[in-house]
C-alpha cells in the first residue's frame, strides 16, 4: 500500500468486508486497490482474524444459520468479486455444505488474492446470517475500533 494514502491493512480489510455486504463490486474493487503483495497477505491475516472471531462468537452464542440462507447470501454476496472469485466462492459454499471444507481452504496457499476475497465474502455471509445487515455493520465498527486502540495503546518500537 502507498504512504501517501495511510490506509491500513484493517481499512482495506474492513472496506471489502462491508462493500461485500452492500454488494458493491465498485467499492470492493476500491477497497483492494493498490494493494502491494506484502499488504495482500497482511489483509488477508486480518480477515482470518475475523473470520476466527465472527466463528467463535456465533459458537459462544449459541447462533446458527441455515444451510439453505449461506448458499443464498454466499451467491448474492459474492456477485460482487471479480467473476472468477465469484463462480469459485459459489463453488466452495456448494462444498462446504455438503461436509467438504478443502475448497474454503485451498486458496489461501496459492492465491492470497482469491483468500482474501473468499474470506471477505465468507465473513460478509456469516454476519449477514446471524446479524443481518445492520448487525454486521455494527461488528465492523468495533472490530474497526478495538484494533485501532490496540494499534495507538501498543505502538511498535520495533
Amino acid at each position: 500500500m502507498s504512504d501517501a494514502s495511510h490506509r491500513t491493512s484493517y481499512d482495506a480489510a474492513l472496506d471489502a468486508v462491508r462493500s461485500y455486504t452492500y454488494g458493491d463490486a465498485v467499492a470492493v474493487r476500491e477497497a483492494l486497490a493498490g494493494l502491494d503483495a506484502r499488504a495482500w497477505t497482511e489483509v488477508y491475516a486480518v480477515l482470518s482474524g475475523l473470520l476466527r472471531s465472527t466463528i467463535s462468537i456465533m459458537e459462544l452464542t449459541g447462533r446458527h444459520w441455515n444451510l439453505d440462507d449461506l448458499v443464498r447470501l454466499s451467491d448474492e454476496v459474492s456477485a460482487a468479486a471479480p467473476p472468477h472469485y465469484e463462480f469459485a466462492m459459489a463453488e466452495a459454499t456448494r462444498a462446504w455444505a455438503r461436509g467438504d471444507l478443502s475448497m474454503m481452504r485451498a486458496p489461501s496457499g496459492r492465491d492470497v488474492q482469491g483468500a482474501v476475497h473468499m474470506t471477505a465474502i465468507g465473513i460478509a455471509v456469516l454476519g449477514l446470517a446471524l446479524w443481518g445487515r445492520s448487525g454486521l455493520l455494527d461488528v465492523l465498527e468495533e472490530f474497526r475500533a478495538t484494533a485501532d486502540a490496540l494499534v495507538h495503546d501498543h505502538p511498535t518500537d520495533a
